[in-house]
């Protein structure tokens, strides 16, 4: 029989039973919430969304803008046994028809950002039992005002029964190559995710306070800051508005955090504002990257900005969270890091054949926290699952010390004169010129022959122009193989990106079609 474990009651409520419900839990503009009061907005939750019928097991959609209503609600739904989903708070209503009807959420939880987009949504979806609504204002039938339910509810709460195998999470995929799919999670899988990377490679203490860059529905920003942290006792910062380099200035100043969680797109901006300079990071012990690949000459210009020590690792939605880490201290720029404890790495070939070390191959990554499968996709399900070993799409080498390094996506490579070129290998290259704020490379086609096309974005200040074109052409031509320099360098004002912050490669092939 599978051991009773409820991730609620282990990262809200045992810091009451530990006597730490005085501390501070999360950090919000409206204040500070305590662990005493984050628990008792949790029990509140948790009995409103058992009154409007959902049970254990039943999906709860939450499209909420970070808060402690947010962070409040997830635990809820967690305590009394259902399965949390999340989703970014800017999306186009036709992206909320697809949630709403691929989840079959019994609740979702909006607030005045997404109130008007998912009602449009749930018109085309033609299926929502209950909108919860955070900030109510004039409501119509089926929709129910948060903070009167939960003003009227209970603060006491008995939590479901669930054990560690039971279902308790949805992650979805990025959805840059298709449809976001959901990545089925068991409740132990938070737990060994804090157990070896939280505090076997942070060392997560409880005295830290952790400010996410990515907001709270990217579950790599939500674990390290609103769940990491309560293992021990320790803060998250949470906030509403949308992520912008001054927001993190601001907030760093204001509240002094010890350990920021970033991705590559906010270092890059972060170094390239015209107030870097001016700003004190001597509060972070640590900084963490993941989300995309960091550059190592990013991270070198990082370092010599700010002098703050980046810990960059990757992890993915099919494993929970990071799985592959640097150490602090131990940090090797243009690495992944090595494997995180609890977890085993192979490099492999499309047989699943393990290639020796320096050979590039495919990434397969075995443990505990590995997900069922993806909801509803049996097919795709079978080719990446394989017990708990999951088989990425992600090119590696493993070197003989145990760092992994990364070559790009397998779908992604171009054949160029022969030769397989990953598009990251171009991309990191570039990013080391001091105009280039962001970059990345497609394949263009011309008279039947594949050639590198890099998308550039200039760093403030710079304007793209055809000499500052040949002048990057030429900085990689002297760094790389000359069948990898861009044929043609096209500037832009901005990447797309996916709402992870990701590169959204498929957006940027249109884009380069569209413009061809």
């Amino acid at each position: 029989m599978s051991e009773p474990f409820n991730v609620a009651t282990h990262f809200v409520d045992r810091n009451l039973d530990e006597g730490r419900g005085d501390r501070t839990a999360l950090i919000t503009p409206a204040g500070r919430t305590s662990y005493a009061e984050l628990a008792g907005l949790v029990n509140r939750v948790g009995n409103v969304l058992r009154e409007l019928g959902v049970q254990r097991g039943q999906r709860v959609l939450i499209a909420l803008s970070d808060g402690v209503e947010f962070v409040a609600t997830w635990y809820a739904a967690q305590k009394i046994g259902a399965v949390t989903a999340e989703v970014y708070t800017f999306l186009p209503a036709k992206d909320y028809a697809y949630f709403l009807s691929y989840t079959e959420a019994e609740v979702v939880v909006v607030d005045p950002v997404t109130l008007d987009r998912m009602r449009e949504a749930a018109g085309k979806a033609g299926r929502v039992r209950h909108l919860l609504v955070v900030g109510a204002g004039e409501l119509r039938p089926g929709e129910r005002d948060f903070a009167t339910l939960v003003a009227d509810a209970p603060a006491t709460l008995e939590p479901a029964p669930t054990t560690r195998e039971d279902i308790a999470i949805w992650k979805f995929t990025t959805g840059s190559t298709g449809a976001p799919k959901a990545c089925v999670l068991p409740a132990r899988a938070p737990l060994v995710s804090f157990d070896s990377y939280a505090r076997g490679v942070l060392d997560i203490r409880a005295d830290d306070i952790v400010l996410p860059v990515p907001k709270l529905f990217f579950g790599y920003a939500r674990d390290l800051a609103a769940l990491f942290p309560f293992g021990v006792g320790a803060a998250g910062i949470a906030f509403p508005e949308r992520t912008t380099v001054e927001v993190i200035f601001r907030l760093i100043a204001e509240h002094r955090p010890t350990i920021l969680v970033n991705v590559p797109t906010m270092m890059s901006a972060m170094v390239a504002h015209p107030a870097a300079a001016e700003q004190d990071l001597s509060c972070l012990r640590l900084c963490t990257s993941a989300g995309e690949a960091l550059p190592a000459e990013l991270h070198r210009k990082w370092d010599k900005t700010f002098g703050v020590e980046v810990v960059e690792g990757i992890g993915s939605s099919e494993a929970y969270h990071i799985y592959i880490s640097n150490r602090p201290g131990n940090v090797r720029p243009g690495s992944c890091g090595q494997v995180v404890p609890g977890y085993t790495a192979r490099i492999v070939d499309q047989d699943g054949t393990q290639l020796p070390d320096g050979e590039v191959g495919l990434l397969e990554i075995t443990g505990e926290t590995v997900a069922a499968g993806y909801w509803a996709d049996p097919d795709k399900s079978a080719r990446t699952f394989h017990g708990n070993t999951v088989r990425s799409g992600d090119l590696f080498a493993r070197d003989a010390d145990g760092f992994f390094t990364y070559h790009g996506r397998a779908d992604d490579l171009l054949k160029v004169s022969g030769v397989w070129v990953a598009p990251s290998e171009i991309e990191h290259c570039l990013i080391g010129h001091a105009d280039v704020l962001e970059c990345a490379v497609v394949g263009h086609e011309i008279e039947g022959l594949v050639r590198p096309r890099a998308f550039v974005v200039p760093r403030p200040g710079v304007t793209g122009t055809p000499e500052l074109a040949a002048a990057l052409r030429e900085y990689v031509r002297a760094r790389l193989s000359p069948h990898k320099s861009p044929h043609e360098i096209r500037f832009v004002g901005e990447l797309p990106r996916t709402t992870n912050g990701k590169l959204d490669r498929k957006a940027l092939r249109a884009l380069d079609e569209e413009l061809a």
